[in-house]
């Protein structure tokens, strides 16, 4: 895989929306190497899945407290 590849991949992660036009300076991601690249990106997917499953559980709460028998 190539860096730039991870490096829109990483921009994706980091998107709000899905359509934000995130920019990355190149001179600061040229600092990274592609394992560290991978890292960052697989540090966000965890982030990600992580907030996820809180906003699951918190709304699921917010259900049973709400719903009408």
């Amino acid at each position: 895989m190539e860096k730039k590849e991870i490096i829109e991949e990483i921009k994706s992660l980091i998107s709000t929306t899905g359509e934000d036009s995130i920019e990355i300076n190149p001179n600061y991601l040229e600092y990274f190497q592609l394992e560290e690249l991978i890292s960052i990106k697989e540090q966000l997917l965890l982030q990600k899945s992580k907030i996820k499953e809180t906003t699951s559980l918190f709304l699921d709460e917010i259900y049973e407290k709400t719903k009408v028998d």
